[in-house]
């Protein structure tokens, strides 16, 4: 390993820092082991499980590719400053469990840290950037998450550049996900460094509220994009954090709410559930082809609010060849009952007259000249597709 480390170093040194381009045209879509399983539990064994539920339950087939080990697969460093893996909670190495989730047809993601320590005291990569480049690339590693715990004194551009420079010169196409919390306002330096930024603090599996003052429930960290969506685009996404779809906090509603308004935020979709002991109704949300064809959009536009009565929202996120998709969101318990006036509805780009296609429903839903009452359950949405007649 040391000597294909080396090699790798050796043809790097010319190269100049940048990241890679025609990576994430689309938000990533994948899955990652924190919200679940978190430290403790996360090994080899849960990472193969996933990855071969991934593949088993349809999930793939609907465009999801990464497999991201988080936070707790390191120990230490040896004498020459490289990584150490926990060997008992991955035996076979990095590795050797990289090769297996490719050979799923699946890609491989894993986790480090700006500071001295990871926010679980693992070893971080402050210092160790290019040492640490270098290892990710001879393990096969296709996606990067680097947070930002312990990072006193540390500029958050000066720190995240440093590593993009790292991956670029070790010459391996990496995914680079900045999760640096918002704290910086990345949405306005970040196009240039990462592939995505978190825009907040984290995501727990609540509806709203936080827990702890630093987890946050899904539509409180929803309320913070706005105003964000001129930043993103194909390359470069504003993250709102991984999805809570399937965990314990959510209602069935509540989770259909979550994925349609990640969606619709044109958001990366990395789930946060256990793939394995899925139900059936959480795998139908996760792979609803046309919601995620509507987060996979080619033109990369990231929804926007068009309409706002305090507990009951209507977004808009535009698509390609015209298209429009439209979200009721109900932030109410109770049901709520509106009349939308297609034409009154301050529309971006609205002209002439679409077909309307109820998308959770999968059925027409008449066209937009006239108008047209829409039930919306309580902590739920609906959403349409409008295409141009």
């Amino acid at each position: 390993m040391k000597t294909i480390i080396f090699i790798l170093l050796l043809n790097a040194t010319n190269l100049v820092g940048q990241k890679f381009e025609n990576l994430a045209l689309t938000p990533p879509m994948g899955w990652n082991s924190w919200n679940h399983f978190e430290c403790d539990r996360v090994n080899e064994e849960v990472i193969r499980d996933m990855a071969d539920a991934m593949v088993s339950s349809g999930m793939k087939d609907a465009g999801y590719e990464y497999i991201v080990i988080d936070d707790c697969w390191q120990v230490g460093r040896d004498e020459e400053g490289v990584i150490i893996v926990d060997s008992e909670k991955f035996p076979s190495g990095i590795a050797t469990l990289a090769d297996y989730i490719h050979s799923r047809g699946l890609k491989f993601g894993i986790y480090s840290d700006a500071g001295t320590h990871t926010c679980e005291g693992r070893p971080g990569s402050k210092d160790h950037e290019e040492q640490d480049a270098i290892t990710y690339a001879a393990w096969g590693v296709d996606y990067l998450k680097y947070d930002w715990c312990n990072t006193e004194g540390q500029d958050e551009i000066e720190s995240y550049t440093r590593m993009r420079d790292a991956l670029y010169k070790a010459g391996r196409p990496i995914v680079f996900s900045i999760c640096e919390w918002g704290y910086s306002k990345p949405w306005k330096w970040a196009g240039e460094v990462g592939h995505l930024w978190r825009t907040t603090q984290d995501i727990t599996d609540r509806w709203d509220g936080s827990r702890w003052g630093n987890q946050l429930g899904w539509t409180f960290i929803l309320e913070r994009q706005v105003g964000l969506e001129k930043y993103a685009g194909p390359g470069h996404w504003n993250d709102p954090d991984m999805l809570e779809v399937g965990n314990a906090g959510l209602t069935i509603n509540e989770a259909r709410a979550h994925f349609t308004m990640w969606c619709m935020l044109a958001a990366p979709l990395i789930t946060g559930n256990d793939l394995k002991n899925m139900p059936d109704e959480i795998r139908a949300i996760l792979t609803h082809r046309e919601l995620i064809a509507i987060d996979q959009d080619p033109l990369g536009r990231q929804g926007f609010k068009i309409y706002d009565e305090g507990n009951f929202e209507i977004w808009q996120k535009p698509l390609s060849n015209g298209d429009l998709a439209i979200c009721l969101l109900n932030l109410e318990v109770r049901d709520k009952e509106f009349v939308i006036q297609w034409s009154k509805l301050k529309i971006k780009d609205f002209d002439g007259t679409y077909a309307v296609k109820n998308l959770w429903e999968d059925k027409a839903a008449g066209d937009t000249s006239g108008a047209h009452t829409v039930k919306v359950s309580g902590r739920d949405v609906v959403v349409f597709r409008l295409g141009k007649r």
